[in-house]
């Protein structure tokens, strides 16, 4: 039945993926992103919460002591606000740093970076209240609510047991000198950080096979979709068809214009006809410069003959050439010598005629060479 034919079970073609990915359709996990963040800050505060705290303290320190004119001349006091925020992002961009090196670099686990003009483009469809209103009761809709919620309970979860943990250490932080308080804070706040990545690592571990699965079922395709993805790309086979037609006409040209320049063609004689050429200071053997059979072996008789050509007869050896040998391709080793009996008498034959001379004997060719195959 031709429903069958339109189901998607097909896996999807290097095209459609490749037409995917620049509609911006790429497998994403915001879980694996945000595990991946949260797990450089953590680790960024546990080397530079220490000194980042120290250097906040002093600024804040000197940042309260100001002097009359400061307080009193308003762009004074703007210059000394931004070079204490200037400074204190200095001290902050070692962790800002990792944290945008963590967000741009964990998007290549996943799809891969990817940069795609055609989501910037306005589509009236997707602003379409009714369309969206309906998508909001689909089954991926649902599905995707009850995993926010399970992963909304189990972050809380956490974040509840972390916090109720470091109550203790929480509370002592007011009793610290300021730079120790906030070297301190630091810690607890990157040991938080650090179980927050687990558990979302748990739940990227579950996420990201799920977005594979899920991008890949969207961009499966029917058999007729692949047959005129094939037509597309290769073209019809109506059109392949003529192609090849066009590529063997053009090759039979160029190989008949290959013909008076051959030293023998060797016959059948009406069924095959192949053409020799061999010069010896270019050649390592014997080429064979055209071959054909039937209608084609007629046309090479032919233009051998108004070229003056020489024609032999030795229907094993041309059969044996015909079956091994391709167009352009040297004879094989175990053709030498029957090759060189044929271009032998035809020399000897050229020689005889510009010497008013009687025609060498025919040679014998070995009938047993017929039955070689390479």
């Amino acid at each position: 039945m031709a429903e069958t034919d339109q189901e998607k079970t097909e896996q999807p073609t290097g095209k459609r993926l490749e037409d995917a990915r620049k509609e911006g359709r790429v497998p994403r996990s915001p879980d694996l992103s945000t595990a991946a963040v949260l797990l450089i800050a953590g680790a960024g505060l546990r080397m530079f919460g220490a000194s980042m705290g120290a250097t906040l303290a002093e600024q804040m320190h000197s940042g309260l002591e100001l002097s009359g004119a400061q307080d009193f001349d308003p762009k004074l006091a703007l210059a000394t606000a931004g070079a204490e925020i200037m400074h204190a992002l200095i001290a902050c961009a070692p962790l800002f740093g990792l944290t945008i090196v963590a967000a741009l670099a964990a998007p290549l686990a996943l799809g891969g970076w990817n940069l795609s003009l055609q989501t910037l483009s306005l589509n009236f469809a997707r602003l379409d209240p009714i369309a969206g209103f309906g998508k909001l009761f689909t089954l991926r809709s649902l599905v995707e609510l009850a995993k926010a919620f399970a992963k909304f309970l189990l972050v809380a979860g956490t974040a509840f047991l972390v916090l109720h943990s470091q109550a203790a250490h929480m509370l002592a932080l007011g009793n610290e000198p300021l730079a120790t308080a906030l070297g301190d804070a630091a810690r607890l706040v990157s040991s938080a950080l650090l179980i927050m990545s687990g558990t979302l690592g748990l739940i990227a571990a579950v996420d990201v096979p799920w977005q594979l699965w899920q991008h890949h079922k969207q961009l499966r395709m029917t058999r007729d979709e692949i047959r005129e993805e094939s037509k597309d790309t290769d073209g019809s086979p109506e059109n392949k068809s003529r192609v090849r037609r066009a590529q063997r006409d053009l090759l039979r040209r160029r190989m008949m214009h290959e013909v008076p320049k051959a030293d023998v063609v060797v016959t059948n004689p009406t069924h095959f006809a192949v053409a020799l050429r061999y010069d010896e200071g270019r050649m390592r053997a014997p080429r064979v410069v055209a071959k054909g059979a039937d209608l084609i072996a007629a046309r090479i008789r032919e233009i051998a003959t108004e070229h003056k050509v020489p024609v032999f007869e030795a229907p094993p050896l041309a059969r044996a050439l015909f079956h091994n040998v391709e167009i352009g391709g040297e004879i094989p080793s175990t053709l030498y010598v029957a090759v060189a009996q044929v271009l032998t008498y035809i020399y000897r034959l050229k020689a005889a005629r510009a010497a008013g001379q009687l025609p060498p004997e025919l040679p014998v060719i070995d009938p047993s060479i017929e039955s070689i195959r390479h």
